[in-house]
């Protein structure tokens, strides 16, 4: 339930192992330092706007996560939230920058350090943000032919992050009587009249989605992967950590390292394997033992009272059929996304931590996001199963598309079709 790569997974319909993109920052090879951000280039499977493209329709994509750079496409592209600034080359084509100033002046991105005390900033960040894509989404659906439209707005997921202590009383820092006690159920409210007024530019045979990447609950704190792996002996680094510290910041010895970990939502654990990495110490023949044994101990991992978690270690074969590019050897979601990973090592907090390392943070990532489907030929049924990767071959049977068969999701038309 991380935002890159599940907004590919989405719209390819592929797995993260068949992309080979296990988060934002991913190992290219199996050295200490070859990694690579997760952009478009990282993403070789076809996507909704390619296989529009190839079936000779056009589409309108804007800030869809994973389109920085914007790769060609019969229609027009508008680059994601890692687009690094208004100076970049964010739209496809080149000439659609110069509109998009025209139409709402200075183009936002994503709000600007959305984790942060600094409530009334962000509340202006993210309706400023907010209104000027819809502004920029209603003027491209009026005036760029399309058959597939597809835009994502970053506010939601910012206002979750942002926010969600004050709305939840089981939040550990709830803070009861807040004048943001509202402010998330506010913001989608303002969300909800914008898809209306951008509603408008559809004609009455255009089946409308609303989809989420994963869904959101409150944080109650992480987990320092790398300090507990450190206090195992299992991780030795090359100075003393002075404070709280990165990997990078103290290196990392490595001829005395079995294992380390990467990622905030979710942890990534890489062991460190004879023959495999530069300086692996882990014979081949005990691979298989040793990430059982870590497996279990990392499982066992209790909260800040010592509680136990329901903390889930995967092995990537487990998830994925054939895992592509170089996978983490154990995937961890902590106490049910309840918790989440932090990388850094060092300081007083010891292995539980009640901050984000990148700072004030209420909400993690949850497994289950949503989806809402309405248009012709659709049946109000409720609450139906389905799964993140259905759909983009729903969207290609509606466009009368042939999906690849490479797919792994399947249509929802048999569980939405009016009868």
């Amino acid at each position: 339930p991380i935002t890159v790569p599940a907004w590919s997974c989405m719209m390819s319909s592929r797995t993260p192992g068949d992309l080979g993109v296990y988060g934002f920052r991913n190992r290219s090879d199996h050295t200490y330092d070859g990694g690579f951000i997760a952009m478009s280039d990282a993403i070789r499977e076809p996507r909704l706007w390619d296989l529009v493209t190839r079936a000779g329709g056009s589409s309108v994509v804007l800030s869809v996560p994973g389109t920085y750079p914007p790769r060609p496409l019969n229609g027009v592209m508008v680059s994601c939230f890692l687009t690094p600034s208004l100076e970049s080359k964010y739209t496809y084509p080149a000439a659609l920058r110069d509109e998009i100033e025209d139409v709402v002046g200075e183009y936002i991105f994503d709000t600007k350090d959305f984790r942060t005390e600094d409530k009334d900033y962000l509340l202006r960040q993210v309706y400023e943000m907010t209104d000027r894509r819809f502004q920029l989404a209603e003027h491209l659906a009026e005036t760029k032919p399309w058959t597939f439209f597809a835009m994502v707005e970053m506010g939601p997921d910012r206002m979750h992050h942002g926010f969600w202590k004050f709305m939840d009383p089981e939040h550990r820092k709830h803070e009861p009587g807040s004048k943001y006690e509202n402010a998330i159920l506010d913001y989608h409210r303002h969300v909800d009249e914008l898809i209306g007024g951008l509603l408008e530019h559809a004609d009455e045979e255009t089946v409308v989605f609303v989809v989420s990447d994963h869904g959101a609950k409150r944080l109650d704190g992480g987990i320092r992967i790398n300090e507990w792996l450190r206090g195992d002996g299992l991780l030795a680094t090359l100075a003393e950590p002075d404070g709280v510290s990165s990997l990078k910041a103290v290196g990392v010895d490595w001829s005395k390292t079995t294992a380390w970990g990467e990622g905030g939502y979710y942890a990534r654990v890489f062991l460190n394997v004879q023959g495999r990495e530069p300086e692996g110490v882990i014979p081949p023949e005990q691979y298989d033992a040793v990430r059982d044994d870590l497996a279990r101990r990392i499982a066992a991992i209790p909260d800040d009272a010592g509680n136990p978690i329901p903390t889930a270690v995967y092995k990537p074969e487990e998830l994925y059929e054939r895992p592509k590019g170089v996978a983490p050897d154990l995937i961890v979601v902590f106490g049910d996304l309840l918790w989440r990973s932090v990388g850094t090592i060092g300081g007083d907090e010891g292995i539980q931590t009640l901050e984000n390392d990148t700072g004030p943070d209420d909400a993690n990532h949850a497994q289950d996001g949503l989806y809402i489907v309405a248009g012709p030929g659709v049946e109000a049924r409720g609450r139906s199963d389905a799964h993140l990767l259905d759909i983009a071959p729903t969207v290609l049977e509606l466009l009368d598309i042939e999906r690849p068969e490479e797919m792994r999701g399947e249509s929802m038309l048999p569980l939405l079709a009016a009868s």
